[in-house]
């Protein structure tokens, strides 16, 4: 656990715990969405800093976590028979799918590459054009205009052998998707700021207000955590429901216009199954049918069937916030991140990992 003295402004932080101690009068259950959110609760000891009162549960922001089983099979399908040059984001690499991971998979001789860049993958695919090349399109509407992007730079310098394969998820969907859960506990959200830093703040109102819930745009820092934690509180001690930006600083209203208008013009809304969870109606990413020339999905016709879960592991109750990663009977034995039994325990924004790289258990 960390102790105040090691927080940048340690004095607003401990400021803002007497704040949220004072205004707690009530048990409160909380969910912060944001994958990277949980790693800084946990990593910086917020958890067991906070009231006994104020409960924090994890949400499935975490995009890697909840890519499903079946698209980790087909990566691995399009790497090793069709012989493509498959990229990926590197936390994507270690998840395990239906019988392997794309580590299996490389380790077995598969051409897979682990970028920082889509637009990489686009170079890739111009350096060998007797070669297919694959970019894993993976993440929330924050990394969706440089997806998008590297479709449209492809498409401009008449590079015919790049495709993504697309599991962009959308982040209102799955909070509506958890609010309407017949299991659900939370009472309010601290939505994701990076996640707003594209989309903007129109499509949280309309939830706020059909569910009566309050919600709060957060950043990843502690001392925004703890603003976003105190602002939520005060709201629903006072019977308040309404949409608050802590981040502001960073969240306008609109968003960025230019990375929609990007992500407009190459994507579509789509139905979309969450690992762990099901298929959330809206929650996703689809590349449009003017731009199917890219989309691997189609480019490929690769049709995998869908494999289940591990029963051992309850990522799908962790992921919608009805069970910490400590309360699953194989956490830290038989599910580590050398041998994880779910996404979670391998992704850097998951749950799973957090907890057991910076031992927190509360």
């Amino acid at each position: 656990m960390k102790y105040l003295s090691e927080y940048r402004d340690p004095a607003l932080v401990e400021k803002l715990l007497k704040d949220i101690e004072r205004t707690t009068t009530k048990p409160w259950t909380i969910m912060e969405v944001c994958g990277g959110q949980t790693h800084s609760l946990v990593k910086n000891g917020l958890l067991t800093l906070l009231p006994d009162k104020v409960r924090m549960v994890h949400g499935p922001g975490c995009p890697v976590c909840v890519t499903p089983i079946h698209l980790i099979d087909k990566a691995v399908y399009l790497a090793e028979e069709k012989k493509v040059i498959l990229c990926s984001y590197g936390d994507m690499i270690r998840v395990p799918g239906s019988s392997k991971s794309l580590l299996d998979a490389k380790a077995n001789g598969a051409d897979i590459r682990i970028l920082y860049s889509p637009l990489e993958a686009v170079k890739i695919a111009a350096e060998n054009p007797d070669k297919e090349v694959v970019f894993f399109a993976v993440g929330f509407e924050t990394t969706a205009p440089a997806n998008a992007l590297s479709v449209l730079h492809a498409q401009r310098q008449g590079i015919q052998n790049y495709s993504i394969l697309t599991s962009h998820v959308l982040v209102p969907p799955a909070m509506e998707a958890i609010i309407n859960d017949e299991e659900n506990i939370v009472q309010g959200f601290l939505a994701a700021g990076h996640v707003c830093t594209i989309m903007g703040l129109d499509e949280y109102y309309p939830i706020v207000e059909k569910y009566k819930i309050p919600m709060v745009v957060t950043g990843f820092e502690p001392v925004d955590l703890l603003q976003g934690i105190a602002m939520l509180i005060k709201q629903l001690e006072q019977g308040d429901y309404k949409l608050e930006n802590q981040y502001s600083r960073v969240v306008e209203p609109n968003g960025n216009p230019e990375a929609r208008k990007v992500i407009e013009k190459v994507f579509e809304p789509s139905d979309r199954e969450w690992r762990g969870i099901g298929t959330i109606p809206g929650s996703g990413f689809e590349i449009r049918p003017s731009y199917a020339a890219y989309d691997a999905n189609k480019k490929f016709e690769v049709n995998i069937s869908k494999a289940a879960e591990n029963k051992e592991c309850i990522a799908g109750q962790v992921l919608r916030g009805l069970k910490k990663p400590h309360e699953c009977s194989q956490f830290g034995k038989k599910c580590t991140p050398a041998n994880p039994l779910g996404a979670p325990m391998v992704s850097s924004e998951g749950a799973c990992a957090a907890y057991y790289h910076y031992a927190q258990v509360e």
